[in-house]
């Protein structure tokens, strides 16, 4: 367990935020987990769990410990007739893993190629891309009780997966409790916010591979190719091509990718601004409901390119923020408080003309 006072974290999150954490514990095996929680000095101080950084804004300098998540290793763990279950530590950057995946063969993850983050940060978000999420493709994860510093295993079911959502989202709102894998109890409740911290996550990627081409920009750049059976790594190719012409490079223009989430609407409602305003994109969904790109709700709005103080809608995608200053520098490098002013603006814009809540997908802090 390595402990580090007074650390600057403007390299730690894609935003270029400067910021400072009082506290970081660098924790690179679940021992160093167990032993800073056994720790009486450290052990019962207030703590916030960071990755890689991508899916944050930092308002000011960090008071609660910051546990440094840099967890390594990835492995092919078992085989059954139909999956290779793959093992990832939680510090892995995702977009290194998808890769190393398809070199070892294992398909199934490229549509979620170039998305920045940790592995552990996924299943957190449920995050996803291209027609394809991370509850499509999980197996299980192992985390830390940060109470009690046992270790458990949650599967799809207990991790309570949904749209950009999870068990990890949400505070615990009762003291009972259910039994888990590897452990005698975790929090029942409304989730596991605050509670744990993954460590290791595992995914089921498809022996039996079909291609999903289901968004139109893989079928536009497949028309491109001339390729009627793009293979996974095609596919991942073009996801990147695809994502680094729409999405600012973080080392260059500091971003945090896409900051509001889709919203959902009924058909009513959703028949009801397409009367209003026909040309609006929207996806029908299994459960009948309708989500609505949040990046044109932005656009119709008049935002896509404007900036509020250092704070800015990037050019090229409107649900996309971005630091207009210099991210590498502490002092000319936006502010987070830049960042939810303008949020606050493009929402109250947006709710004005659509009657529709945007919701932000980053962890303000």
């Amino acid at each position: 367990m390595l402990v580090e006072k007074n650390v600057p974290l403007q390299h730690c999150n894609t935003f270029g935020i400067a910021a400072r954490a009082e506290t970081l514990v660098r924790i690179r095996s679940q021992d160093d987990i167990r032993q800073f929680l056994a720790d009486p000095l450290w052990g019962r101080q207030p703590v916030f769990v960071l990755g890689g950084g991508s899916n944050v804004v930092l308002t000011g300098d960090v008071a609660p410990v910051v546990l440094k998540m840099e967890i390594m290793g990835m492995r092919l763990l078992r085989e059954t007739d139909k999956h290779w279950i793959v093992e990832i530590g939680a510090g892995e950057r995702w977009h290194d893993m998808v890769a190393w995946t398809l070199a070892q063969g294992y398909t199934g993850l490229e549509n979620m190629a170039l998305i920045p983050g940790t592995v552990g940060a996924a299943p957190v978000q449920n995050i996803g891309a291209y027609g394809l999420e991370l509850q499509d493709r999980f197996d299980s994860l192992d985390a830390i009780d940060l109470v009690t510093g046992e270790q458990f295993s949650l599967n799809a079911a207990q991790c309570a997966f949904g749209y950009r959502d999870s068990v990890f989202k949400h505070a615990p709102a009762q003291p009972k409790y259910w039994p888990v894998t590897g452990s005698t109890a975790v929090p029942r409740g409304l989730g596991l916010k605050g509670r744990a911290v993954i460590t290791r996550v595992r995914l089921a990627l498809p022996k039996s591979w079909q291609p999903d081409l289901g968004y139109l920009d893989l079928q536009r750049k497949q028309a491109e190719k001339g390729i009627e059976q793009p293979s996974a790594q095609q596919i991942f190719e073009w996801v990147c091509e695809i994502r680094r012409a729409k999405l600012p490079d973080p080392e260059v223009i500091g971003n945090a990718g896409s900051f509001f989430k889709n919203p959902t609407v009924t058909t009513e409602q959703c028949a009801d601004i397409i009367a209003r305003e026909p040309k609006i994109v929207h996806y029908p969904m299994d459960d009948g409901s309708i989500k609505l790109a949040a990046g044109w709700l932005i656009d119709a709005c008049g935002w896509k390119g404007k900036t509020m103080g250092r704070a800015g809608v990037y050019d090229k995608q409107a649900l996309v923020l971005v630091n207009r200053g210099d991210r590498h520098s502490t002092d000319a490098s936006v502010t987070g408080g830049e960042v939810m002013t303008l949020a606050g603006a493009i929402q109250t814009s947006v709710y004005e003309r659509f009657g529709i809540r945007l919701e932000p997908e980053p962890v303000v802090i």
